[in-house]
């Protein structure tokens, strides 16, 4: 990678406009390697490049791919409705990359106010839609609990297909199966608008709770809790596209 200057680094990392990035370098509030820094126009190698500023530790990342553990009671929404945004969830440097545009940090995908679990989101636009595309069949399981009992034959129909009220083709799991009485695991490699409660009310139970535990082969870590989020690594960008 090549050298960048600071205020330009600060700026791309979400820190503010150009002008407020150099002024919190003339303030001496950025340091590198433990060195503060006045200068706005000096450089540095970006690859693994540490610093701090206002005492909060930070790491260049030129792209952001984050997992959330997104907790019930909130959308996934810039602008929500009736419920706090999955965006107030994130560090502020995150929500402003980009300047807060629609060119800034996204959900790949929505999952809805009441539903948990792994949510991933970036502002990688090829990486979205890659990971978004219909075509690319990315699985996705979700912990599905039901109001009433889960038999063989709702099992079956799920497999084999039901039709939604919006589209005459046919939506099929892709994998089911009952985890107990109330409990089904659901893989879906498609997504559509609040499509795991509808399959389930089309065979005619209703779902009480939803988590999704795993999208690709990324598993939603048990120590990432409700509300947590956490850069992903190489290996998890690895997993999550298969």
């Amino acid at each position: 990678m090549a050298n960048i200057r600071l205020d330009d680094i600060l700026y791309s990392q979400g820190f503010g406009t150009r002008r407020v990035c150099a002024g919190l370098i003339q303030q001496g509030l950025v340091t590198v390697a433990g060195v503060p820094c006045a200068e706005p126009a000096i450089e540095f190698e970006t690859d693994g490049l540490r610093f701090t500023v206002q005492g909060v530790a930070w790491e260049y990342h030129e792209k952001v791919y984050l997992m959330l553990h997104k907790p019930a009671g909130y959308e996934c929404s810039q602008k929500p409705g009736t419920y706090p945004s999955v965006y107030t969830l994130l560090a502020a440097p995150i929500r402003q990359r980009g300047g807060g545009a629609a060119a800034g940090v996204q959900a790949v995908g929505r999952l809805d106010q009441d539903t948990t679990g792994l949510l991933l989101l970036s502002d990688d636009g090829k990486f979205i839609h890659r990971m978004s595309s219909p075509k690319r069949h990315v699985p996705k399981i979700y912990e599905v609990t039901t109001r009433h009992p889960v038999d063989d034959r709702q099992i079956q129909r799920l497999l084999a297909g039901v039709v939604l009220d919006d589209d005459p083709k046919p939506v099929r799991a892709a994998a089911c199966e009952k985890a107990d009485e109330l409990q089904l695991r659901l893989t879906l490699t498609e997504g559509k608008y609040h499509q795991v409660k509808r399959m389930i009310a089309a065979v005619g139970n209703r779902v009480e709770g939803l988590h999704r535990s795993r999208i690709g082969s990324l598993v939603l870590p048990p120590d990432l809790k409700p509300g947590q989020w956490r850069w992903l690594t190489t290996d998890d960008l690895a997993s999550v596209q298969g």
